[in-house]
């Protein structure tokens, strides 16, 4: 691996093996989603507890301070919203030029395996990784399912992630499930968890967070359920400790509550 690679996914991936990814580019099909109008105000006190950004190049030009930020994973694919005919018909929208000029330290582009537009979005992402090796930039595959949730299982998740590793991706991104081991030792790249729809309860979070590290992922792309939570800052330094500190659930949930009841409305 050459230097420059390796420089970016240890900026990534920190020196105990773990990441905490915040993403902030729901905006690219759902637009000025809920606490996501001003994304730049809502990151703010969440920053110095994230390792990396998962944003688009235009609310990183607009609404990200350039001194003041972390790594940034620059999302890369688009092209469908919320309201077209099908999520799963994406495209590459941000090329190798802009994000060396953004001077980022990765990229990430969905691929959506099962759908009609499976071969469309797998070729996308061997392009994109035959481009970014020729730099130095690691692309993060996001095995996204769109609408169809039920896919959630470890067999279609193993089959989604592995074939991204196989394709180049140096990091996948990927839902957790049950038996989630079987998504992690099939795969030879580096997995991280997205958080998906927000949960019912704070527990409920940092147990799914603690599992899938247990069971073989470096981290989380987590989101909605710290950014869209009444107390943001409480959830983003719970999972932190979750993640790097190696809190369990329930001394997570401590974490939470004692951050929470010194917090002012």
């Amino acid at each position: 691996m050459d230097w420059g690679m390796k420089n970016r996914l240890s900026s990534l991936i920190q020196s105990d093996g773990r990441c905490f990814f915040l993403p902030i580019d729901h905006g690219y099909f759902q637009g000025p989603t809920r606490c996501l109008e001003r994304p730049g105000e809502t990151i703010k006190p969440l920053l110095p507890y994230a390792d990396a950004l998962f944003v688009t190049r235009g609310v990183l030009r607009n609404a990200i301070d350039p001194a003041k930020s972390k790594p940034i994973i620059l999302r890369v694919s688009g092209g469908t919203s919320m309201v077209g005919e099908d999520l799963a018909n994406e495209g590459l929208t941000t090329s190798i030029r802009e994000a060396v000029r953004l001077n980022v330290s990765a990229v990430g582009m969905s691929i959506f395996v099962g759908t009609k537009y499976e071969k469309e979005t797998l070729l996308n992402l061997a392009k994109l990784v035959n481009e970014c090796e020729d730099y130095g930039i690691p692309v993060m595959a996001v095995t996204a399912v769109g609408r169809e949730l039920e896919k959630r299982d470890a067999r279609y998740l193993a089959l989604c992630c592995r074939i991204a590793a196989e394709l180049g991706a140096r990091v996948v991104k990927t839902y957790w499930c049950k038996n989630f081991e079987k998504v992690t030792n099939g795969c030879p790249v580096p997995v991280v968890m997205a958080g998906g729809p927000k949960c019912e309860t704070e527990l409920e979070v940092m147990e799914f967070v603690y599992d899938g590290i247990q069971n073989g992922a470096v981290g989380i792309n987590l989101g909605r359920n710290v950014w869209q939570h009444e107390y943001p800052v409480a959830m983003m330094r719970a999972l932190h400790a979750v993640v790097h500190k190696k809190a369990t659930p329930k001394e997570a949930h401590e974490i939470f509550k004692e951050i929470k009841s010194k917090t002012k409305k």
